[in-house]
């Protein structure tokens, strides 16, 4: 096995002003619809980005910086953006890069904002397409920054959010600011703080922010001699981006050692797995806390909950998540002010003080700790969490597209948010097999009859595709997120339910208990 580590690269930062009055009220369609008519989508999508000399920060040949070692560059922009900047009377055309459920419902609240003209997803899946929620560029190399600034200059892009981790780690955000478009997401350096969890740790410590105690080890013999003294449960996490797979919660010492010799000997986990991180195990209930940041302020989202297990009640190995609700019946408005004070805040400051201001959305997995009733950070990651998204983009009425420019101008201290009234659940639907192996090419049918069962529900698509019937298809793990709003969580449930038991999927399975922690146990068979 060979090591990878990755470079993190330098940070620039937007800033302005904008202020925020914009409010529009959810409306949930029950029909495909189309997004708002421009200029842009009259024209015929005929692309040829041609390969340019740049590519992203090369995530194999340079050593890691520690987070103490961030460069800090200048936050002003170039003069001349070259970007047609459209006035609010036009509309603001916004591309999304990312294919998968949290993009959908990305595109889907940014479509629906009284300011937005048009928006672009790059790649898109079958479902995005076929929504109406946004014109899909399944042939743009987003990998690529100069083809993706092409991209933006040639539509008049002026909001570039950015969705997955990886392009976020690789540099993406650091390319399209330099050149003068505005993007919603962190640079690579600040990024680190989920893709390098010994970063995060590391900032936790200087910063005072309460987490898990940890070591970290790249020799195996030394980690498993630490887990021994320690004893079960305790975690074993692969340092680097996995996929949200790379964490072991380890109930006896044999599995805690099992889950050293995957990473550190076999390589399972490949370059993310060339450092590991073995930490203390928390009791208690985990939160998802949202965060938007503009390098110096943060504003909170509404809460949620996720359902890592794969299984009910919370059984079987982890996965990217089953399911989510919000709001979260856990996260109080009393520990909200705890989360921004005790941890948001202070990771914020910090990252700013040491020249890595971070502009995107924190998202903290916390652990509310059984024995204090305290919330520990468990991790960060450094984009809207999936599926948690989709509840939060379903409930929020601001103006999606005026809030996320706010960010990238460094001027969210004005900015309030507005959401609907009531909950909203997503149960996600994943091919039989998922998180271990499983058949592609499944075929789905019955999704727009599932859509229109009750009201309410949106079905947001991750994995799929069409075959060459017309037919959708499963093409990942992780397939549908059936989403559904309601007076309650546990009207927003039944909906969801109703849709789900209406999609007809043989080869997909689904947790039949989301929402178990904050409702009375009710089973959901077909």
């Amino acid at each position: 096995m060979s090591c990878i580590t990755f470079n993190v690269g330098t940070s620039f930062n937007l800033n302005g002003c904008i202020k925020h009055e914009f409010s529009k009220p959810i409306g949930f369609r029950n029909h495909s619809t189309f997004p708002k008519s421009s200029t842009h989508l009259s024209k015929t999508l005929n692309l040829s980005l041609t390969n340019s000399s740049f590519s992203l920060f090369d995530t194999r040949t340079r050593p890691f910086q520690s987070v103490f070692k961030c460069i800090a560059q200048s936050s002003e922009p170039s003069a001349s953006i070259g970007v047609e900047t459209k006035n609010n009377s036009e509309g603001v055309a916004v591309l999304v890069i990312g294919g998968g459920g949290r993009e959908h419902a990305l595109c889907y609240a940014l479509q629906r904002s009284p300011s937005c003209d048009s928006v672009f997803c790059a790649p898109g899946n079958a479902g995005i397409a076929s929504s109406g929620n946004a014109t899909c560029i399944s042939d743009l190399d987003v990998n690529d920054g100069a083809a993706v600034e092409s991209f933006c200059r040639k539509w008049g892009v002026g909001l570039v959010v950015v969705g997955p981790e990886a392009p976020l780690v690789a540099g993406l955000s650091n390319y399209l600011v330099k050149v003068g478009i505005p993007t919603f997401g962190p640079s690579a350096e600040a990024a680190a703080l989920e893709g390098s969890k010994n970063f995060m740790k590391q900032l936790c410590d200087k910063y005072e922010i309460p987490t898990a105690k940890y070591k970290t080890f790249t020799d195996p013999s030394a980690a498993k001699q630490y887990i021994q003294e320690e004893g079960a449960p305790i975690v074993i996490k692969a340092d680097g981006l996995a996929a949200g797979k790379g964490v072991t919660v380890a109930m006896t010492l044999e599995e805690a050692y099992e889950a050293v010799d995957s990473m550190l000997v076999k390589g399972d986990f490949g370059s993310a797995g060339c450092r590991v991180i073995v930490e203390e195990f928390l009791e208690g209930e985990e939160a998802s806390f949202f965060a938007l940041v503009d390098g110096e302020n943060a504003i909170p989202l509404e809460s949620a909950q996720d359902h890592k297990r794969v299984g009910d009640g919370d059984t079987g190995p982890n996965t990217g998540g089953m399911g989510a609700y919000s709001p979260a019946p856990i996260l109080t408005k009393e520990l909200e002010s705890i989360v921004m004070d005790s941890i948001i805040m202070p990771t914020v400051k910090g990252m700013s003080a040491e020249g890595c201001k971070f502009v995107g959305v924190l998202y903290a997995g916390l652990m509310i700790e059984k024995k204090s009733g305290r919330p520990k950070l468990i991790e960060y990651n450094v984009r809207f969490g999936d599926p948690e998204c989709q509840v939060l983009m379903v409930r929020l009425e601001s103006d999606l597209v005026q809030v996320l420019l706010a960010a990238c101008r460094g001027e969210l201290s004005g900015v309030s948010l507005d959401w609907s009234p009531g909950s909203a659940m997503v149960v996600v639907m994943a091919s039989k097999g998922y998180p271990g192996s499983y058949e592609k090419g499944t075929i789905i049918e019955n999704l727009e009859e599932a859509e229109l069962v009750t009201s309410g529900i949106k079905i947001f698509h991750a994995g799929t595709a069409f075959d060459s019937e017309g037919r959708y298809i499963a093409t990942g793990g992780r397939v549908l997120g059936v989403t559904a709003k309601g007076n309650d969580l546990e009207e927003a449930r039944d909906r969801a339910y109703q849709a789900v038991e209406n999609v007809n999927w043989p080869g997909g399975f689904y947790r039949r208990d989301i929402g178990w922690r904050a409702l009375p146990q009710k089973q959901h068979t077909k």
